[in-house]
């Protein structure tokens, strides 16, 4: 697996054991907000003994905007959680602050929500989410939303 990390290169967001490279839209013809903005990923989360990968068009560019924006909550109030709540069961992260400076992440992943769970859990310090945001928003910019929601 070492060697499939090196070829995709640099991830495009980082959070302790995580790592997930954006590659492209899946629909990138499309202006339609729902089908325009998903998002093909490779995402990888692996500590002590344990990689778990998944890949597709698994994270919606609405989801990645509600997370970073959490975030930013977190940073300003120095408390509260974040969550990339995925559509697709792929994949989940949660990011819980302590009012101590520390966040306690937990990422739910797998390659086959059927058959298949894995759960990591991290512990990392309020300052890192400076960089998770600056990761989001460089995806963001160069995968702004497409379309506009329509409630029905």
């Amino acid at each position: 697996m070492e060697r499939y990390a090196e070829k995709l290169g640099s991830p495009n967001i980082r959070l302790a054991g995580l790592q997930v490279w954006v590659h492209s839209r899946q629909f990138s013809a499309s202006e339609d907000y729902w089908d325009a903005n998903w998002l093909n990923v490779t995402v990888h989360c692996g500590a002590q003994g344990a990689d778990v990968w998944t890949s597709g068009a698994i994270i919606h560019v609405s989801e990645l905007v509600a997370w970073v924006d959490a975030c930013e909550v977190i940073t300003r109030n120095l408390s509260g959680k974040a969550s990339l709540e995925c559509i697709e069961p792929e994949l989940s992260i949660q990011l819980r602050a302590s009012p101590l400076g520390h966040i306690a992440m937990t990422v739910e992943i797998t390659p086959d929500h059927l058959t298949q769970q894995h759960k990591f859990e991290f512990e990392v310090d309020q300052s890192y989410l400076a960089r998770l945001i600056q990761d989001c928003h460089k995806v963001l910019g160069d995968y702004p939303i497409k379309g506009v929601r329509n409630e029905a």
